[in-house]
């Protein structure tokens, strides 16, 4: 299955964080984790429109690495597989 966002929306694929601390303590899988605030970018919608038609596209594009807001993001899975869906102002940063 193929998502293609609308509008100012983007598909991001979440990093997963390490699975031990840093001190070298691993994590088992039952432990309660964060919501990931980094991730890679899937794919984008056409961007949106001002209140006077004009087309403003969005600034990320696939493969772009990004910081996001905690709580921003929706989360969505597809074919197994865990997605995000954020608003274009839902994005802090792109990490280079």
């Amino acid at each position: 299955m193929k998502i293609k966002p609308l509008a100012d929306y983007i598909l991001i694929e979440p990093i997963k964080e390490e699975e031990k601390t840093k001190t070298g303590i691993l994590l088992p899988e039952t432990a309660e984790k964060e919501r990931p605030e980094e991730g890679k970018v899937i794919a984008v919608g056409p961007g949106k429109r001002d209140k006077t038609g004009k087309h403003i596209p969005v600034e990320v594009k696939p493969g772009d690495k990004v910081l996001f807001t905690k709580y921003g993001p929706n989360e969505i899975k597809v074919e197994d597989k865990e997605y995000l869906i954020a608003k274009e102002e839902d994005i802090l940063a792109i990490l280079e």
